[in-house]
């Protein structure tokens, strides 16, 4: 049986149960393959030796990511700031009309006490007429009374013919 080594140097290929070299899915690999400048080998060493990559593309792609994400994280406060701005002017219009009611209001309840004064006063003006009225009333009643008991007596006739 050959080792792995043994078939790392006779196909120029790594081993696939390495965790150290890319697999399919790496984006390192065009078409399944490896490219050639991704490693070089030393000849008599098993082992791979890897080239630097320029990753000033990863580091390009990071940078547009974190721009990105910086870029929303700005419109997404600008949008929470103007949100707040609206519901404040929002909450400062409600306040007003609320302002605004509390003030009609106090008028409205003020003109309704003078109303009420005003009916009071007439009710103790017609109470204290009534008072009078019923007060006369009476009088008028016993003076009634008194005329029908002296029409009524025996002497009524004397009277009228003395007169």
């Amino acid at each position: 049986m050959q080792t792995s080594a043994n078939i790392f140097s006779l196909h120029g290929c790594p081993p696939s149960h390495l965790p150290y070299f890319p697999t399919v899915s790496s984006p390192f690999r065009a078409n399944g393959q490896i490219p050639d400048s991704f490693y070089s080998f030393q000849s008599g060493v098993n082992t791979p030796q890897f080239i630097t990559i320029n990753n000033s593309t990863s580091d390009e792609g990071e940078k547009n990511q974190r721009d990105i994400m910086n870029e929303r994280k700005q419109r997404k406060k600008v949008s929470n700031r103007e949100s707040a701005r609206r519901s404040r002017m929002r909450k400062q219009r409600q306040l007003d009309e609320l302002l605004s009611q509390v003030m009609w209001l106090r008028n409205e309840n003020h003109q309704l006490l003078i109303k009420i004064n005003r009916v009071l006063e007439s009710r103790e003006k017609v109470i204290e007429e009534n008072v009078h009225l019923k007060d006369e009333t009476s009088e008028l009643k016993q003076m009634i009374s008194d005329m029908q008991l002296q029409n009524q007596s025996p002497f009524s006739c004397l009277r009228d013919d003395i007169v």
